[in-house]
């Protein structure tokens, strides 16, 4: 399925990995990992809402966005991203941080464009800007030992203008100050049970940006990610703000 909004279409892939197209530009969020673009991803449990696994490699990314880490996938960005492509991502994405195999950002063989917590860039006249993603220290996505699983200076989220629609990503976070500020046409939030903002969060802050369209994606990818993304609908729905779900 593909979401058609305000002139661009926008699209769920599995996971994290959202695809936008405008007039002339294409634009992906966080693409790859879990096997949701190279066929082989498969579901926890029958009956979960989230895209059918496929081999997916069209190469015809303008721009590729990685928040942090967590959803650096070397492999993903070569399969979407088309061979003039500019790499956004944030600057603090360490591969030796993680116990993956991962080639560096300076090692892929398009123009990388790194940002931090607060930029704003213009890539093939497309206007990018970042805010900061990361779990609050006494919220519920805490490690163990207390910790945030994604401290403050992990990663990024990403406001993009694509042909004047502007979409919004908040990355791996839990709902921060100044979220609800923004000026956004497509909301596209997790609405995961852990690691991010959940779908109560979700839709309370979808009430308060009052967004032209609200995405979810970000759940059910695999267990610890489990979602009712129907509720979660309903719960935007009654709230007065348009809704769909980009699942089969």
């Amino acid at each position: 399925m593909t979401v058609r909004h305000d002139g661009i279409t926008a699209e769920w892939l599995g996971y994290a990995t959202l695809r936008l197209e405008g007039e002339d530009t294409v634009v992906y969020f966080d693409p790859g990992r879990y096997g949701v673009l190279t066929g082989e991803w498969e579901p926890h449990k029958d009956g979960i809402g989230h895209p059918p696994t496929q081999d997916y490699a069209p190469k015809d990314g303008d721009i590729v966005c990685v928040t942090h880490i967590h959803h650096y996938d070397p492999d993903g960005i070569r399969r979407v991203a088309s061979e003039d492509a500019t790499v956004v991502a944030f600057e603090g994405i360490n591969v030796h941080a993680t116990d993956r195999d991962l080639d560096r950002l300076a090692d892929l063989d398009y123009e990388v464009r790194k940002v931090g917590m607060e930029a704003d860039v213009l890539v093939d006249d497309v206007p990018i800007w970042t805010m900061p993603a990361y779990n609050h220290e006494d919220g519920p996505n805490v490690n163990d030992d207390g910790s945030p699983i994604h401290p403050k200076g992990i990663g990024c989220g990403f406001l993009v203008a694509l042909d004047d629609t502007r979409v919004f990503w908040p990355g791996d976070s839990d709902v921060l100050d100044g979220h609800a500020e923004l000026d956004v046409s497509l909301f596209v939030p997790s609405i995961a049970k852990n690691y991010t903002m959940d779908r109560h969060d979700a839709a309370e802050l979808a009430e308060e940006m009052d967004p032209d369209l609200v995405l979810p994606m970000h759940y059910n990818t695999f267990e610890a990610l489990g979602a009712d993304s129907g509720a979660f609908a309903e719960d935007v729905a009654k709230r007065g703000v348009p809704v769909v779900l980009d699942e089969n």
